[in-house]
């Protein structure tokens, strides 16, 4: 099955067969990340969600980067947004939106890096929940080479993924590194030639939608992410037990075990777009102040 997808300026979108793929698509720019990108992005990730068709989303790049970092088009001005924007006080930098929007994501991301990821083309990957890049690809946390720091909430994210050492060591040097080093470092999952890269990606996708319940995936992503921070076990083990539960008196449950003792593929009724069980504020953000 084929959605027809929303159009947007800086992205292609498509849903097929149980997979949104979203491309960032500003070829001729190495799909530098702009204010209309971050828009746009955050439209993408609201219509996945909104879509009982969507099962797994993959992002990858048009042409020959994934994502060149920010647009320096506007040259040293380019991250003083008091003279950009004439505003005073804190204004949310836009890689965080997005992260933030990505990791609200009740469907699973997949990160096919197909080339070069620099600056927020790196941090924006960091929610995604499995990465795999090109034999091609290279990787740049360069923000002190800028003058600038990490943004996009990499400052949480970043140990979560490769660990304290790691991240301190590459947003120290703000070199560019292999994408052998990231795989190395636990960045990305496996390296794949280039013309193998999205077919990987889509493998994974597949597994994932062919054979997993939607709002039990949703409920997955959620729980594992925000359990990461969590203060004391016992509070996954709230969340575990309500869980467990809830999706035990569920019709997917009755289907999945059904299925498996008919020896059948399983056909999961239960919809995320309606039927997430309330106990949880699965898409809970705090206030920017």
């Amino acid at each position: 099955m084929t959605t027809t997808p929303p159009a947007f300026e800086t992205l292609q979108y498509a849903v097929q067969n149980g997979i949104a793929t979203i491309s960032l698509h500003r070829p001729e720019k190495m799909n530098a990340f702009t204010h209309q990108m971050c828009e746009d992005l955050i439209a993408a990730f609201d219509a996945t969600d909104a879509d009982d068709n969507v099962r797994a989303v993959i992002v990858t790049g048009s042409g020959r980067a994934f994502c060149a970092g920010a647009d320096l088009s506007s040259g040293g001005a380019t991250f003083d947004y008091e003279k950009r924007y004439g505003s005073t006080g804190v204004k949310r930098d836009g890689g965080g939106r997005v992260v933030l929007r990505i990791f609200r994501s009740l469907k699973p991301v997949i990160a096919a890096v197909n080339g070069a990821a620099v600056g927020v083309g790196v941090t924006m990957q960091l929610p995604m929940d499995i990465r795999i890049a090109s034999t091609d690809a290279k990787f740049g946390l360069v923000f002190a080479r800028r003058g600038i720091t990490p943004e996009a909430a990499s400052s949480w994210f970043l140990s979560r993924v490769v660990g304290i050492s790691t991240a301190l060591e590459w947003c120290f040097s703000g070199r560019v590194f292999s994408a052998q080093e990231a795989h190395e470092r636990g960045l990305v999952r496996s390296l794949h030639a280039p013309e193998d890269l999205l077919p990987a990606a889509y493998a994974i996708a597949r597994e994932i939608a062919d054979n997993a319940a939607p709002v039990s995936v949703a409920m997955a992503r959620q729980m594992i992410w925000r359990m990461a921070g969590a203060a004391h076990p016992m509070d996954a083990h709230k969340v575990d037990s309500r869980a467990i539960q809830s999706r035990g008196q569920s019709d997917d449950a009755k289907e999945g075990i059904a299925s498996f003792l008919e020896k059948r593929p399983a056909q999961f009724p239960n919809r995320v777009s309606s039927q997430m069980p309330d106990f949880f504020d699965w898409q809970g953000e705090p206030d920017f102040e």
